[in-house]
């Protein structure tokens, strides 16, 4: 699936939320408008919105403030990924030298407040529930800042839990994911159960997505834009990992994690834990977790009824899970 093809399809309405981003942008400090374009030009997926509109489609109604709440969506995104890489010491993102390598860790700092206050803008420029979707998009905030401590605890301690995992990976990626999703539901006027079904659906595609980001981490095969086992180098135990620690004993658990917590005093043990993840059948047990949130998702779409824009909706979950970058 091409997800160019489904911006294709919504047509004006994708039109009028690129419209709304680069407005909201917009500021008389040059450096600034140029950093802004720069940003917008190596967007990457916008996947965020494009789940807004169809969503809200879907349940019948896209109106200004579904534009204004997509836009949100993406303008926080975009804000989190900008404070991720001073957090992360990144030097590329999306193939490109990301701010905080061209221009330093104060100057992404601050863009990413930028893109933070003009997505709270576009919500209080909404028409109607504002109030209410501010409260969603705050917790989603809340939620990240949680996501982001816990991860930094567990990388000290290494001894993630599955659940632990997958309370980080809701927290930093899923929980967005439900921000643009229930905020487009809202838009369109939906009962109580369309809307907490539509929370349910962006809430294991957000799961699915991010499992699906960690085995590109361990994957020899693929040019994903970051070096294989990054993850284990930042101490990180994500899904294949946690797998394939089910799948071995308890001594071998015991070994490994003690690797990845002594990872920085000996990064060439990365190779030897990546081995330890193929051998042990840890892909396969987080791509068996994957589908089975992509399997929920489709399900759930049920509730929707029958329309083309929920058949897309179906296949932009499944392009979650099937994704190769």
């Amino acid at each position: 699936m091409n997800l160019n093809e489904v911006k294709e399809w919504l047509g004006s309405d994708w039109t009028r939320v690129q419209e709304i981003l680069s407005s909201a942008l917009g500021s008389d400090i040059d450096l600034l408008n140029k950093v802004n374009a720069a940003i917008l030009a190596n967007s990457g997926k916008q996947l965020r919105p494009v789940l807004s509109l169809l969503v809200a489609r879907a349940c019948g109604q896209v109106n200004g403030d579904t534009y204004k709440y997509a836009a949100a969506a993406e303008l926080l995104h975009n804000a989190t990924l900008l404070h991720d890489d001073v957090a992360d010491e990144s030097d590329t993102r999306r193939g490109k030298p990301t701010i905080n390598s061209l221009m330093g860790p104060s100057a992404s700092v601050l863009v990413g407040d930028f893109w933070l206050v003009k997505a709270m803008g576009c919500i209080l420029d909404a028409e109607h529930s504002s109030n209410e979707v501010i409260r969603i998009f705050a917790k989603t905030l809340s939620d990240l800042a949680e996501g982001e401590m816990l991860q930094l605890q567990k990388a000290d301690s290494c001894d993630t839990t599955e659940e632990d995992y997958l309370r980080i990976i809701y927290s930093k990626t899923a929980s967005l994911f439900e921000a643009s999703a229930v905020s487009a539901a809202i838009s369109a006027g939906v009962s109580d159960d369309v809307r907490e079904a539509v929370r349910k659906i962006a809430v294991s595609l957000g799961l699915a997505f991010q499992i699906r980001d960690d085995i590109f981490d361990y994957s020899l095969d693929m040019n994903v834009g970051k070096p294989v086992g990054a993850d284990i180098l930042e101490s990180k135990i994500t899904m294949p990992l946690i797998g394939a620690f089910a799948n071995a004993g308890t001594a071998e658990e015991a070994r490994v994690r003690e690797l990845v917590r002594n990872i920085a005093s000996n990064p060439e043990a990365r190779g030897e834990i990546c081995a330890f993840v193929h051998e042990n059948g840890g892909i396969a047990y987080a791509q068996q977790k994957l589908e089975a949130f992509i399997d929920e998702a489709v399900a759930t779409l049920e509730i929707l009824g029958d329309s083309e824009e929920k058949r897309l909706l179906a296949r932009v979950v499944n392009y979650v899970g099937d994704r190769k970058i």
